[in-house]
């Protein structure tokens, strides 16, 4: 990179890890950091990197824990809880801010925070892992493809296993039901609000749609108006995401939340190394304007933590080397809509 302190926060989780692996591997030296000393120190004392301990209790902390570095690649989630007091204090210090959240209130509270962030000289990139580089460049190829579209839908499929974190926000997300975007808005919709078929990963598909980051995203990315994303299920259990519908407040108490949350701490690891090394993740998109005229493509790319690892660091690289003036971006608007096709391992495939 070029020489700028930077660093990694919740290096001791499960991605953070290995992006700090791949960090050091490739001879970068960025600063270890967390909240327990127990957890971080001995890592960075493996790789041979330097450490902080810090909480994010508030932003005053973490200002104090990040003063020194010019980019934080924020890996510790869930992203509900920890995104907000390190945005404030990058804010607070001038630092640039990445992180690798999913989480659709996250990318819309970070992205209300336009003028404060130019003001601060700060850039501020939620979502530069597989959550949502991929899909992110596929909608904002679709948009070039289709100047006019007024709706984007977008699947994905082969993600393998969740890290404990990733679980977690899942847990997190199961009271709030589905959200799509219509009219340009963020629209609650229930739990399989829309079924569709579509090519996926080499076949023909049911594709069932979920809350994804780029329900969020990519409106900015490309200003479609209505957007929808999905995954392959089963038909029969897309009946039972149907049947689940009047059970969702249910979920969101908190001694049920705290017993799921539990069970993931006992039961989920995240994928091998040998997962990582084999995995693809297959995604598809279609854009369609008020003509009726379609326009698809499909994208083909590294397991989803592998690709993280990879796509992070290239967007921290381009962030320090201050390829990206002050503000809120999305990966497509920062770098084009062709990033993704830079990441290697990575086939993109445009259809009219």
């Amino acid at each position: 990179m070029s020489g700028r302190p930077w660093m990694i926060y919740g290096a001791n989780g499960y991605t953070g890890r290995l992006v700090a692996e791949r960090a050091q591997g490739q001879g970068l030296f960025p600063v270890l950091a967390g909240r327990d000393e127990s957890k971080v120190r001995p890592l960075a004392e493996k790789l041979g990197l330097p450490w902080k301990a810090f909480g994010l209790s508030s932003a005053v902390e973490a200002a104090q824990g990040i003063k020194d570095v010019d980019l934080v690649l924020h890996c510790a989630g869930p992203f509900s809880a920890t995104s907000r007091p390190m945005v404030d204090a990058c804010l607070k210090t001038g630092t640039h801010y990445l992180d690798i959240t999913g989480e659709i209130d996250v990318f819309e509270s970070i992205f209300a925070r336009e003028a404060e962030a130019q003001k601060a000289g700060s850039v501020l990139m939620p979502g530069v892992g597989f959550d949502v580089v991929p899909s992110d460049c596929l909608a904002a190829t679709l948009k070039e493809a289709l100047p006019d579209a007024t709706d984007l839908d977008l699947a994905f499929q082969g993600l393998g296993k969740a890290s404990p974190g990733t679980t977690k926000t899942a847990v997190e997300g199961l009271p709030q039901g589905g959200k799509a975007r219509r009219g340009g808005k963020i629209v609650k919709v229930p739990p399989a609000y829309k079924v569709r078929e579509a090519p996926l990963g080499g076949r023909m598909r049911t594709l069932v749609s979920i809350p994804w980051g780029d329900v969020s995203t990519a409106y900015y990315s490309t200003g479609i108006a209505n957007i929808t994303t999905y995954i392959p299920m089963p038909k029969l259990a897309i009946t039972a995401m149907k049947f689940s519908r009047p059970f969702l407040p249910l979920l969101g108490l908190e001694p049920v939340q705290n017993f799921l949350k539990k069970i993931v701490e006992k039961r989920i690891h995240g994928p091998t190394a040998e997962d990582r090394a084999s995995g693809r993740v297959y995604l598809w998109g279609e854009a369609r304007n008020a003509a009726g005229r379609k326009v698809s493509a499909a994208l083909d790319v590294p397991e989803g933590y592998d690709f993280t690892v990879s796509a992070a660091l290239a967007c921290a690289e381009r962030v320090l080397a201050g390829e990206v003036p002050p503000g809120c971006w999305t990966p497509s608007k920062a770098f084009g809509a062709d990033f993704v096709t830079r990441i290697p391992g990575t086939k993109m495939d445009v259809q009219g």
